[in-house]
């Protein structure tokens, strides 16, 4: 698959030195091209009988590409159609594993209510290597990338973007199985930022839920020395910080393999186009991509909120209060939160999910003495039906070991009041004469209701950092 490597032909040096010089970190027309694919059957097209719904479904592994020369990404896609008649578009997950996807899936929830509106199913593999027994090439990729710089040898940057885009090409080459639809992607972690990435890129793609993953560029995610100068003690190595650019961090790597700030800064900006959802907003908007993220109020990847409720306001995000990778929650986090199967119904079948989900509202915020006067206004006739607030005092810097560690308090919490005559939702906070800043954010209720099912759906104000002192 000669015409998959671009990058080794060019150069890759030369965009590291070139700061101006665009970079393409894939090659849609070979990303879309069935003849590559390399399928290998495992188990050709059959009625699959279940409890709620019979199916028809087919295992296959492709070639997603290669990673460096003589070195394939082979992976088994899964695809599940209704029994009669083509799928119209699909719901494409990662988040399997080449284990679970040799087994026949018997669909269940918001996967049942797509199959019976006649929306297929698309499942493949985006996680470590090692967890499916291939250690060596994912030790074998970090080790090349952090030598070379170039994302192509990173599975995070290629491999897991390609197969999701690669999946798609996979299903739509099973053309008396497949009619051309929406293409909706979730996932969580690695597969909400594969995602996040790969609909930037792939027009076929038209919804993205992702939950504790990257969303936009801060200035820690730029390398940015006086960001990143908080996190290094006086020998300049890195003190605990669990961040990176797109996801776990891998400067040190980088600079123990002998490069420099200067050149780590020119990867993140020469890469960062090909990225973030936040730098290509406009670009999204325009396909009308829909998307909504849960990146988590303390979370080891999504570790910049202030600084994306502050420059993306009208990113679409759901806060659960202390929620992240390994985290519980807060006491009243919203248990009944059911956003993700709200969200698909609502993007496949908006004739039968007529309400819209909730947008971000404006967050308005005043001091008056010793205390914080909060108001909330969401766009005329929204729907939304509730309002809860939540705060911390001197919130640690992003990104450390006690910004994932300390958690707003079980008694930072409180219920907002709706002021029907102004259609705002209002809330004072007392505030804490040894605080020195404030982070808060609101989060609002609207139930979504969908063939006789009700969905809770909760959306986040931008979440919000005040200078006190």
């Amino acid at each position: 698959m000669k015409q998959l490597i671009p990058l080794y032909l060019l150069g890759f040096f030369q965009v590291l030195s070139t700061p101006a010089q665009a970079l393409e970190v894939f090659d849609m027309d070979a990303m879309r091209d069935p003849a590559t694919l390399e399928i290998k059957v495992l188990q050709d097209w059959r009625t699959v009988k279940g409890p709620n719904i019979a199916t028809r479904q087919k295992l296959i592994t492709i070639n997603v590409g290669e990673i460096w020369p003589g070195q394939d990404y082979r992976l088994p896609v899964r695809m599940v159609v209704p029994v009669n008649g083509k799928a119209r578009g699909f719901h494409l997950t990662g988040g399997n594993s080449p284990r679970n996807l040799e087994r026949e899936t018997r669909p269940r929830g918001v996967s049942l209510e797509l199959l019976k509106g006649g929306v297929g199913l698309v499942m493949t593999v985006v996680q470590e290597p090692g967890s499916y027994g291939k250690v060596d090439l994912g030790g074998e990729a970090e080790a090349r990338f952090s030598k070379s710089l170039n994302p192509r040898y990173k599975i995070q940057y290629w491999a897991w973007p390609a197969t999701l885009m690669r999946a798609i090409t996979a299903a739509y080459a099973e053309t008396e199985h497949f009619g051309k639809g929406n293409i909706a992607v979730t996932g969580g972690s690695k597969n909400g930022a594969s995602p996040s990435m790969a609909i930037i890129h792939d027009e076929r793609m038209t919804a993205v839920h992702a939950t504790v993953s990257p969303i936009w560029d801060s200035p820690l995610r730029l390398c940015d020395r006086k960001a990143w100068d908080q996190h290094l003690d006086v020998g300049g190595q890195q003190r605990g910080f669990s961040g990176g650019h797109f996801g776990p961090n891998f400067n040190q790597r980088a600079l123990n393999a002998g490069h420099t700030w200067k050149e780590l800064q020119g990867f993140a900006r020469n890469i960062s186009d090909q990225v973030f959802i936040s730098r290509n907003l406009k670009a999204l908007r325009a396909r009308d991509v829909e998307m909504l993220f849960h990146p988590g109020t303390h979370d080891m990847v999504a570790y910049d909120m202030a600084w994306g409720g502050a420059h993306h306001p009208s990113i679409p995000v759901y806060l659960g209060a202390n929620s992240g990778h390994g985290k519980k929650g807060h006491p009243k986090i919203e248990r009944d939160q059911q956003n993700k199967p709200a969200f698909l119904l609502r993007h496949f079948f908006p004739d039968e999910v007529a309400e819209p989900l909730l947008t971000p509202p404006a967050m308005e915020t005043k001091i008056i003495k010793d205390v914080l006067k909060v108001t909330v206004r969401f766009p005329p006739n929204s729907g939304e039906k509730s309002g809860r607030i939540w705060w911390m005092n001197n919130r640690a810097p992003d990104g450390s070991p006690r910004y994932l560690k300390e958690l707003i308090p079980d008694q930072n919490t409180k219920e907002m009041t709706r002021d029907a005559d102004q259609g705002v939702w209002t809330v004072e906070i007392q505030l804490d004469s040894k605080a020195s800043r404030i982070d808060l954010f609101s989060n609002h209720r609207k139930v979504i209701t969908c063939r006789g099912n009700t969905y809770p759906t909760f959306i986040s104000s931008p979440y919000t950092r005040l200078e006190l002192r």
